[in-house]
């Protein structure tokens, strides 16, 4: 039974869609089917919301883990993750059944819904978004335990993060808007289900299994040598295969992809990952 849900927006402060749809959700309450859950709704990272970016000092979404829950930092987003541990978990024993999370992607993504574990709870989830939303993505990190994961959503028992793009940072856009919103309330109406236990019998469905980073080539000075590769670029999700276009160098040359399984790419050329130079990440497709 999920008692205790919490919708969270701007946990990224430029992350504009799940800003704009917790505030209108707060002022203009949220649709009538969804009265009996009683969602506790947030806007998150204040003062990364006002100044319209990602984070102040440091990335809010990766504060969750033991180590750095229990390190006393002074910087604004160290202190705001304590204070959410305490009031919607602690993460050890949560207060929160349900934590959604709503982000941003500058990469192509679609609705894509992150689920962090293969448990019950969360293949029901999961087979029921992609029924009532065929093009939703599914994209599965359980590539370590739940309680492990850095991420906010992790303070509840239970957490998922709702991932929507392409979409510049600090920018709202009306169909992006939209897609996020249907996805929210697609989890919201399994939440009622869930609850009422009229969860329909559902076949199996096709998730994506997170792989692993891929890296921009770099030269011995850490510069990038190449960019994305048009054809790559926009693709989220779409087969990459052995021999295929990655990356064009500044030379007018061209990497290919040289590993010889499929893979399937997401994430790719995200802004918030330039930092890292994380070009896009990998998945395989698995059936939950």
């Amino acid at each position: 039974m999920l008692n205790s849900i919490v919708i969270l927006g701007g946990t990224h402060g430029n992350e504009t869609s799940g800003i704009q749809l917790v505030r209108h959700w707060q002022n203009h309450n949220l649709p009538e089917r969804f009265s009996a859950l009683a969602p506790q709704m947030m806007l998150v990272n204040q003062q990364a919301i006002e100044a319209n970016v990602r984070y102040v000092d440091d990335d809010l979404n990766r504060q969750f883990t033991e180590q750095r829950l229990d390190q006393q930092s002074s910087d604004a987003e160290a202190r705001l993750a304590r204070h959410l541990n305490q009031t919607m978990g602690p993460k050890n024993d949560p207060k929160t059944d349900f934590v959604i999370d709503i982000h941003n992607t500058t990469s192509a993504m679609g609705a894509t819904l992150i689920i962090l574990q293969r448990d019950d709870f969360n293949i029901q989830l999961a087979r029921y978004v992609k029924h009532h939303m065929p093009e939703a993505n599914i994209l599965l990190e359980d590539d370590k335990a739940y309680a492990e994961h850095p991420y906010l959503c992790t303070v509840g028992k239970q957490g998922v993060m709702v991932e929507v793009g392409g979409q510049p940072q600090g920018v709202l856009r009306e169909d992006i808007f939209q897609l996020t919103q249907t996805l929210t309330e697609t989890i919201l109406d399994f939440c009622i289900a869930y609850n009422a236990q009229t969860l329909p019998e559902l076949a199996p469905c096709d998730v994506f299994r997170l792989g692993e980073n891929i890296s921009f080539p770099l030269d011995e000075t850490g510069a990038r040598t190449a960019m994305i590769h048009h054809s790559l670029q926009d693709n989220d999700f779409q087969p990459l295969l052995p021999g295929a276009p990655v990356f064009k160098c500044f030379d007018g040359t061209e990497i290919t992809w040289d590993q010889e399984a499929v893979t399937y790419p997401h994430f790719i050329n995200e802004a918030a990952y330039a930092k890292t130079h994380v070009a896009f990440a990998t998945a395989s497709q698995v059936t939950l």
